[in-house]
């Protein structure tokens, strides 16, 4: 962990702010390889009442990124839907250690939670 950066505390927010963001609980039922990116994977994601897909940079990170399947995590569901390498992305995989240089590891919930359940 010799690369480890401790980033300063950001800014101050409102808790207004905060409240906007729409974390929520759900369920990685699949990885998918996006051929043609040499970063991104698809997940498919279980929120209990529907299922998204969102993208992530996992394949620089993990050996294996379809050993998170049938893992419980944490995503952004509220920010615009983004398009990458022609596949739709309807939020955001909400991990951490990116930002830090060191190898990303998945927030989860310390047990599990019905899926689609709101943090905050």
């Amino acid at each position: 962990m010799t690369d480890f950066i401790l980033k300063p505390v950001k800014e101050p927010i409102s808790y207004k702010d905060l409240s906007k963001i729409d974390v929520r609980v759900g369920k990685i039922k699949q990885v998918v390889d996006i051929e043609e990116s040499d970063k991104l994977v698809k997940l498919i994601v279980d929120f209990g009442d529907h299922q998204r897909t969102i993208i992530v940079g996992l394949k620089e990170e993990r050996e294996d990124p379809s050993e998170i399947e049938g893992f419980q995590a944490l995503f952004v569901v509220n920010l615009p839907t983004k398009e990458m390498f022609g596949h739709k992305s309807e939020g955001m995989l909400f991990d951490i250690g990116y930002d830090n240089k060191i190898t990303p590891v998945l927030a989860v919930p310390e047990k599990e939670v019905p899926n689609g359940s709101s943090a905050g």
